[in-house]
């Protein structure tokens, strides 16, 4: 049994009294709790799920629920998003895994840190286009023209270190949304993005924006 199976087991069973979960095979789990339906998860120790890992984890596992991205620090890549949505089956982190759960809807589940903030996006009305290139980059195009990239940073207060690192790994942004309700970015944050040529901000100021520009 891989590490990141054993983990899931003990993850679930020290946080979920109520759930039963048991290896079925390779990296699956079969989780059942009362009077919710059971979940076939498969739980990856991947850094990065593309579109090609899903698809092969859909192919070893047709009855898959939900796939899991157990590491931290796991990012997951837009194609691999829309194959999984398409194919009705959840996404996310371990904490992701664990509400859905709960709530009987791990097939239509996604990644817990970022769906909220996502939905709202889809609601403004002046965007004509949104592409989702990882589960924390969209690039959406508004009925002006104007063409926007946008990095959902979760840090509670982003530091000039955190806005530098995320540009860093997913290349320019315009703006770093900071999409933690519970705190603002540092000044160093705002400093340090105003330098690299993207805004760093919170939810009043993006919606601002896309009202004006």
């Amino acid at each position: 049994m891989n590490w990141q199976v054993n983990y899931a087991l003990k993850y679930l069973m020290d946080n979920h009294k109520d759930a039963t979960a048991q290896h079925v095979r390779g990296d699956a789990i079969r989780i059942m709790m009362p009077h919710k339906p059971n979940v076939m998860a498969v739980i990856s120790d991947a850094y990065t799920i593309s579109a090609e890992l899903a698809m092969q984890y859909h192919v070893n596992f047709p009855d898959m629920d939900f796939l899991c991205g157990y590491r931290k620090e796991c990012v997951w890549e837009g194609g691999a998003i829309r194959y999984l949505e398409g194919n009705t089956i959840g996404w996310g982190s371990a904490g992701t895994l664990g509400s859905a759960i709960y709530n009987g809807d791990a097939r239509s589940a996604a990644h817990k840190d970022y769906c909220f903030s996502y939905r709202l996006i889809r609601q403004i009305r002046s965007i004509k286009n949104l592409d989702r290139e990882f589960d924390r980059i969209f690039t959406m195009t508004l009925t002006s023209g104007c063409t926007v990239r946008v990095g959902m940073i979760m840090e509670y207060e982003p530091t000039a270190d955190a806005i530098r690192t995320f540009w860093d790994r997913f290349g320019p942004i315009d703006i770093a949304w900071n999409i933690n309700p519970n705190g603002n970015p540092t000044q160093n944050a705002i400093e340090a993005g105003a330098d690299l040529g993207c805004e760093v901000m919170k939810w009043d100021e993006l919606k601002m924006l896309l009202r004006n520009r």
